[in-house]
């Protein structure tokens, strides 16, 4: 556990693996802290030699908070983004693509291997098309272009999404944790119920901020159509998506795949938006595959 000053903020991060290996950084989703990358799925890049680093973004886990901002109303940007009205944000997504340039700058790291996962996903995209002198390859995980045009969410998936628990005891905070992780999870591979809650309830444990979230996800939002970044990637690119994703369809991998020159695309059958722990060694070694072939 550290904190280091980048981008004008303060960023919790952690490292693993050889401090000489070739870098990858790992940016996380919506409201989802950097434990959210479990330590034995990072294991399975240390072991082939990689430096991995995993970070809280903004206004999650144990970074900088934006509490002056205040906090939107969900109800609001629903109808903004449905009425394709302005939304208003505390930050964008460049910015917190600018944080994840701005970490491997504090660290002294030249560039790195960039992999996200679902909002962190979009926010690794940007850094590729943004700060491609950061970026030697990079891995879209579960992730999508923002084309207004493609499937959206199931409803039962949106729901957890945006339905906060009942109230703040424990108890019902991780139950609608456990909840959420089963709408949304991998139904070939369902999480284990004991792992669930210890996961859950740890991170509650660690961070519990749910005005981050709200603001995340206005600025997640507000990013719209990312098509025309994605035309400016250089850096070698993989997809992964689950086939069975209800909160981010298949087809959002796809576009993604289809708008990035030479993208490869692995889509994993009965896979949802999570990262199963019998899909750590498949993931990663898919990781390693391009970022071998980036080196080269």
């Amino acid at each position: 556990m550290a904190q280091i000053k980048a981008n004008g903020i303060t960023l919790e991060y952690e490292d693993f693996g050889p401090k000489n290996g070739p870098v990858i950084l790992l940016i996380m989703g919506l409201g989802a802290q950097l434990t959210r990358w479990p330590e034995a799925f990072i294991a399975n890049l240390t072991e082939r030699g990689y430096r991995v680093i995993r970070y809280d973004n903004r206004d999650v886990g144990l970074s900088q908070k934006f509490d002056s901002a205040g906090v939107p109303q969900m109800a609001q940007l629903v109808t903004d983004m449905m009425q394709r009205k302005p939304i208003a944000t505390a930050y964008s997504l460049k910015d917190m693509a600018d944080d994840a340039a701005g970490l491997l700058g504090a660290l002294g790291i030249a560039k790195a291997h960039i992999v996200g996962a679902s909002m962190g996903g979009m926010i690794g995209q940007l850094v590729a098309a943004l700060h491609p002198d950061k970026t030697i390859s990079l891995t879209s995980i579960m992730s999508s272009t923002g084309n207004p045009e493609l499937p959206t969410a199931k409803p039962e998936a949106m729901a957890v999404l945006t339905t906060r628990p009942p109230s703040d005891d424990l108890q019902a905070m991780i139950d609608a944790g456990v909840k959420a992780a089963r709408v949304i999870g991998s139904p070939r591979y369902p999480a284990e119920e004991k792992t669930l809650r210890e996961n859950i309830a740890r991170d509650i444990a660690r961070s519990n901020y749910p005005p981050g979230f709200v603001r995340q996800m206005a600025a997640a939002m507000a990013n719209g159509d990312r098509r025309p970044h994605l035309k400016n990637i250089t850096a070698p690119t993989l997809v992964i998506h689950g086939a069975d994703d209800p909160l981010v369809p298949v087809e959002a991998g796809r576009d993604t795949a289809a708008n990035i020159k030479g993208a490869g695309l692995l889509e994993i059958p009965g896979m949802g938006h999570d990262l199963p722990v019998e899909l750590y060694g498949q993931i990663a070694g898919a990781i390693d595959g391009l970022a071998s072939r980036a080196h080269h």
